[in-house]
Parts: C-alpha cells; sequence; structure tokens
C-alpha cells in the first residue's frame, strides 16, 4: 500500500515538475525515507531535515524560540514555521513538517501521546492539521508518515 502511494504521489510531482523539502521532528526521517524510495527522486526530492531538538528547529529553520516556548513544539503555529522555512531555505515548490508526540512517554493532557501536526507550505497556500494517532512509537510515526504522503497526493 505505502509503495502504491509513493508511486502514485511520485507521478504527481514529476507531472507537475515540483520539487519537496521536508522537516521532520517525531517521524525521525521516515517520511524523507519514503519519498526517496524510488529511483527518480532526485527529480523531486530537495532536503529532508530532521530537527528532533528545539535547538535545531530554532538554528536550522529558523523557527522562533518564542514561538517554540509561547506555542510548544507540537503545535499548528511551529508545524507552519517548519514547512514554511524548509520551502524558503530549500528553495522547494513544497514544504511539508510533521511535528508530534510519538511516545511512549511525553504526552500531556492537553497533548496526548499521539498527537500529530502535519503543516504543507506551498507559494501562496499553507494548511495544517492535527491528527490524534494510536498505537506504540513506531505505529504512530509510520501512520504519521503515511497520512503525510495521503496529504500530499491531495494538496
Amino acid at each position: 500500500m505505502i509503495k502504491q502511494i509513493i508511486s502514485r504521489l511520485q507521478g504527481k510531482l514529476l507531472a507537475e515538475e515540483k520539487t519537496i523539502a521536508v522537516a521532520e521532528s517525531c517521524t525521525g526521517g521516515t517520511l524523507s525515507s519514503y519519498l526517496t524510495s524510488l529511483p527518480g527522486s532526485s527529480a523531486y526530492f530537495i532536503l529532508g531535515i530532521v530537527a528532533y531538538s528545539n535547538q535545531a528547529k530554532t538554528k536550522l529553520l529558523k523557527v522562533p524560540p518564542g514561538l517554540i516556548s509561547s506555542k510548544g513544539t507540537v503545535s499548528k503555529e511551529v508545524a507552519v514555521g517548519l514547512a514554511v522555512n524548509a520551502r524558503k531555505i530549500s528553495g522547494a515548490d513544497i514544504g511539508i513538517s510533521i511535528t508530534g508526540i510519538a511516545g511512549p512517554a511525553g504526552g500531556t493532557s492537553k497533548k496526548p501521546l499521539g498527537t500529530v501536526f502535519i503543516a504543507i507550505a506551498r507559494k501562496n497556500k499553507i494548511s495544517c492539521r492535527k491528527f490524534k494517532f494510536s498505537g506504540g512509537r513506531v505505529n504512530i510515526r509510520k501512520k504519521a508518515a503515511l497520512t503525510a504522503l495521503k496529504l500530499l497526493l491531495t494538496a
């Protein structure tokens, strides 16, 4: 199933001559791995950054430290900042980001385990969705990356 989605997405990106940049946190490079799993991915995949620490998010992807402090690393605002800046820094047509809580620790009553934000930034359109995935760490990471692929297909 994942290979079919990746193949369809690759076809779409190539047909539209679009490039993509990825900023990941909780998925640890899973989305970038999926996007580069097929031959020919260098035609559309510009870069993937796994910005796991807040320091990496601020230093590499220029997300303001105050935004992280006030909204939290796992938030719509930070997800949007990651996607927008990944696109700008790389020069890609599309920036996508994933930030969330894969566990097993880190969840709170306001942001429980499995909370994930996925943002997509294009030149004139930005979208961000919040998800609540179930399962353990591996499943949450896979579900988040797969959902990101599906969102890219419809974006």
